[in-house]
């Protein structure tokens, strides 16, 4: 079985308990405005062209097999750039693969209470991978956990639980019709799956993006504060600040990132004390 994978990114501990290997899955039904990594959005492989670093040495050209007539992503035109002006985003790799990546920092992982976060796009829409990259973890001792947008049906959260230590669990607007206008669909599926896990004591992480003119209201945290109190509170509700580092991605893709403002640390204490 093969997953496609854009990123396997060693020595992170913003993604869950102590040191861990995020394992970033391509591929994402939500389309977020402030999306910073939109190379995860499409489920197939792309080419990205960093436009900022070519100087037209024209390299890339003279070495494509098709002339840049069309491209079938054979990645010559990166291998000969002298200023990784182009790069391939995503890869097909087997379960086993990805494990043997994983599994170089366990020592990391067991002297931090660390271990792996398969993350994304939404990795569980490569929900048989998951599972199974899943079960190879447990089988090696390796600590667990899942960051989800939770637009997933819940059969899917049913298959993994047993095997997920603690699920990343994303909450962009309690608003509803905002949502859809910000991420493309509503949140109807997301507040549910949310309030199951919730109530099935699941360990859990609650993870709020802060976009200013979006979610960054009082009346806003404090509905999503309301819903958490209603079935159980998660272990732990971190306030994320939008910040605009996925920019420069925007333009390697062809596309035009939307700008917001980053909030002001006293908006951001403003927002923690509700919780």
């Amino acid at each position: 079985m093969m997953g496609t994978i854009f990123n396997i990114q060693r020595f992170c501990t913003d993604d869950g308990p102590g040191i861990r290997t995020t394992v970033f899955f391509k591929g994402c039904n939500l389309h977020c405005a402030w999306c910073h990594n939109p190379e995860s959005q499409q489920g197939r492989v792309q080419m990205m062209y960093f436009k900022n670093k070519c100087t037209g040495c024209g390299k890339c050209k003279e070495k494509c097999p098709n002339g840049f007539e069309f491209c079938t992503l054979c990645g010559r035109c990166t291998i000969y750039c002298p200023n990784d002006a182009r790069e391939i985003c995503g890869k097909e790799y087997s379960a086993d693969e990805v494990l043997a990546e994983i599994i170089k920092d366990k020592a990391y992982y067991e002297n931090s209470d660390g271990g792996v976060t398969f993350s994304g796009g939404e990795c569980m829409l490569q929900i048989d991978f998951l599972e199974e990259m899943l079960k190879k973890c447990k089988e090696n001792g390796i600590r667990t956990a899942v960051d989800t947008a939770g637009h997933i049906p819940h059969e899917f959260f049913e298959r993994i639980s047993p095997l997920t230590d603690l699920f990343l669990y994303d909450v962009k607007c309690f608003d509803t019709k905002k949502h859809k206008e910000y991420t493309g669909v509503g949140n109807e599926l997301i507040l549910d799956n949310l309030k199951k896990l919730l109530e099935a004591n699941k360990a859990l992480r609650v993870r709020i993006p802060v976009i200013p003119t979006v979610n960054d209201t009082g009346e806003e945290m404090l509905s999503i504060k309301k819903f958490l109190d209603s079935y159980g509170r998660p272990e732990k509700i971190e306030l994320l600040p939008y910040h605009s580092m996925g920019e420069h991605k925007y333009a390697a893709l062809g596309k035009e990132a939307a700008l917001f403002s980053v909030p002001s640390e006293e908006k951001m204490k403003q927002l923690r004390e509700i919780f």
